[in-house]
């Protein structure tokens, strides 16, 4: 499941950035091909606003596989849903058996990350990719202090778990007006499914101000 119903204003683009050229493409294109590489992945779909129509059909002629298209809701968290209920006679049959969900504006996501989040989902029940936080220090807005104590992780994306326990974990959410941070913090409150981590890539960062629109053009050049 690839997100791309976000608007991405911070980027400073007139459109939903997900669908900015990068390196002949748009984003959301590059996002979507490294899970097709994957031979694991059995079901594409692509969490679309509306009015990104005319977007969403460059992307898919792009793609050498088919994609499935799903509007989004008012939040990240509804868009989410609204692609599990998409799949949800296949959930319920078995055929979809683990759920990938992807921030589309990653567009260097690997297959080997995605693949490994695949194995350790199925394997475990919950994986999240994520990057030792070295950078990340506690501070009261006036004077920094010593980094917090523990490991501290920069989560990344696709975030995978088994289908079934994430779309009732969803459902419950819904149900009880529960808005989540991520898919894991959703999962955390309403499953027991353990979430383990996976190392991340340094090249998996999220393209979210003009800059990192160079940087990953660089990357792919």
């Amino acid at each position: 499941m690839v997100l791309a119903s976000g608007a991405g204003t911070r980027v400073g683009a007139h459109l939903n950035k997900v669908y900015l050229p990068l390196a002949g493409r748009r984003i959301a294109s590059w996002s979507l091909s490294a899970f097709a590489a994957v031979p694991g992945i059995g079901v594409l779909v692509l969490v679309t606003r509306p009015q990104d129509a005319e977007l969403v059909e460059e992307v898919l002629a792009d793609q050498e596989v088919p994609v499935e298209v799903v509007h989004g809701g008012g939040t990240r968290q509804e868009s989410e849903l609204n692609a599990l209920r998409h799949l949800g006679n296949r959930i319920a049959d078995g055929s979809v058996d683990a759920v990938l969900l992807h921030d589309g504006a990653r567009p260097l996501v690997t297959p080997k990350l995605i693949t490994e989040v695949l194995r350790v989902a199925r394997e475990h029940g919950g994986a999240m990719p994520g990057l030792a936080a070295d950078d990340v220090f506690a501070g009261d807005g006036k004077t920094l202090g010593p980094r917090p104590r523990g490991r501290v992780v920069r989560a990344q994306t696709p975030q995978g778990f088994r289908a079934a326990p994430l779309l009732a974990a969803y459902e419950q959410a819904a149900r009880e007006g529960f808005e989540g941070t991520d898919t894991a913090s959703v999962m955390e409150r309403f499953s027991d499914l353990p979430v383990h981590w996976v190392p991340g890539e340094e090249r998996n960062f999220k393209v979210t101000y003009p800059h990192d629109l160079v940087v990953a053009g660089q990357v792919l050049g």
